[in-house]
């Protein structure tokens, strides 16, 4: 039976669509250029068949593997990458970078504010078990932002003490209100940071803007970038696991506390998925492209029903995710319904709030995708309190994601 779309709905998708020829344009010239930069890559490292067969047990000599790792330090512009299937999310890997970076007695500075909810028990802001970076002796301060934006005379101040040897900037949002950074407000923060601290290694959280730009932020200063492989850079086929790409001791530094010291990255079997780490990159500035129309689409809907959006369905997109003020709690549950409602997997099932581990409120989450937690595939999700905001991600292609906004709208108005 085919999907049941109101008419009225259509339509409103119809005239929102109508309106985006040239924000599209604007998406499709960033994935072509990105498009070039990864096949120009591929072809360089000379990516053959062989490098498919995975490894078992030790992993030692996996050529696919550490070949993909050049592949990666090649488009973030980097001296190493380190991508492994052993990351089971971005919180681990970028938890491996930060241990990897300090040590008892150093000091940590998050630059915008709180990090996103599930790195403060791994930075001891809260407790959540024995093993946080403030159990190990390392100090935490962080920057607030100053009307919403990051405060850049604030972070210099901060960053200046000696005892600060790593300072995280994460680019997406999160689930705070403030924009999504650039890859040139990164700049400015490294340049500010460098000027103030040189010593002290600037780290980004990337995850949900690989590929949004035709740079990263380790082309403008960043000493090392962090992601999950089951958001943009995995392009919906890699399976699970995380990528780092930057300065090689902190490469090092990070593969030894993924691993253990004296092993470092020389092991991690791939088990036959190097395939799909190649396939899925290869994609992936195209399904970022089609994540990135996804959220557009969805912003322009929504204005159009009278609901805030952030960013606007006009603005320059720095990552993909889409914010929408719903402003009351069963306005959210209805649109994260409608979005389970448009998923190819578990699309009969009821999203409801529950309490997911590592946030601090009741969460729901609608995600019906072919891997569990994709966030490159559709998905929206919410923590339950004022003002009602959903984050919705992913699309791996537009049409899909198309349909699935307009269920949720359908879903919203009560037209079903």
């Amino acid at each position: 039976m085919p999907l049941q779309l109101d008419e009225n709905v259509k339509a409103l998708g119809s005239r929102a669509q109508a309106q985006l020829t040239e924000q599209f344009a604007r998406i499709d010239a960033i994935a072509q250029e990105n498009t070039a930069r990864v096949l120009a890559a591929f072809q360089e490292h000379r990516v053959a068949e062989s490098y498919f067969s995975g490894t078992t047990g030790y992993g030692y000599d996996d050529l696919g593997r550490d070949k993909l790792d050049e592949i990666y330090a090649q488009l973030f512009g980097t001296e190493a990458a380190l991508v492994r299937l052993q990351f089971v999310n971005g919180t681990h890997a970028i938890t491996a970078a930060l241990f990897g970076a300090l040590k008892a007695g150093d000091v940590l500075v998050s630059a915008v504010g709180a990090p996103y909810d599930t790195m403060l028990g791994a930075i001891g802001v809260v407790d959540k078990g024995h093993g946080s970076l403030k159990d190990y002796g390392v100090e935490y301060r962080q920057v607030e932002l100053l009307d919403n934006k990051p405060d850049l005379d604030g972070m210099a101040k901060a960053v200046a003490d000696p005892k600060v040897k790593a300072v995280l900037i994460q680019r997406s949002k999160g689930y705070a209100t403030r924009a999504s950074l650039s890859v040139d407000e990164i700049g400015e923060m490294c340049q500010v940071i460098k000027k103030a601290n040189p010593n002290a290694a600037i780290i980004v959280d990337n995850c949900y803007g690989e590929f949004v730009e035709e740079k990263e932020p380790t082309h403008v200063g960043a000493d090392l970038v962090v992601g999950s492989l089951i958001k943009n850079p995995g392009g919906g086929l890699a399976p699970t696991g995380g990528y780092l790409a930057g300065r090689r001791d902190l490469i090092e530094g990070a593969a030894m506390r993924l691993t253990v010291p004296g092993i470092g990255g020389e092991c991690g079997c791939t088990l036959g998925q190097n395939r799909s780490l190649y396939q899925g990159l290869f994609l992936a500035p195209h399904t970022v492209a089609q994540a990135v129309k996804t959220a557009v689409f969805a912003a322009k809907v929504m204005e159009l029903l009278g609901y805030d959006t952030e960013p606007r369905s006009d603005a320059v997109r720095h990552d993909i995710i889409q914010m929408i003020h719903m402003r009351e709690p069963e306005a959210l549950k209805k649109f994260c319904r409608g979005i389970q409602f448009g998923a190819p997997v578990d699309s009969y099932v009821t999203p409801e709030p529950w309490d997911m581990p590592g946030y601090d409120c009741p969460v729901i989450m609608a995600a019906g995708a072919f891997i569990q937690g994709a966030s490159i595939e559709l998905s929206a999700d919410a923590p339950m309190r004022p003002p009602y905001t959903v984050y919705l991600q992913g699309g791996l292609t537009f049409e899909s994601g198309r349909l699935g906004v307009l269920l949720a709208v359908q879903e919203l108005l009560g037209r079903a």
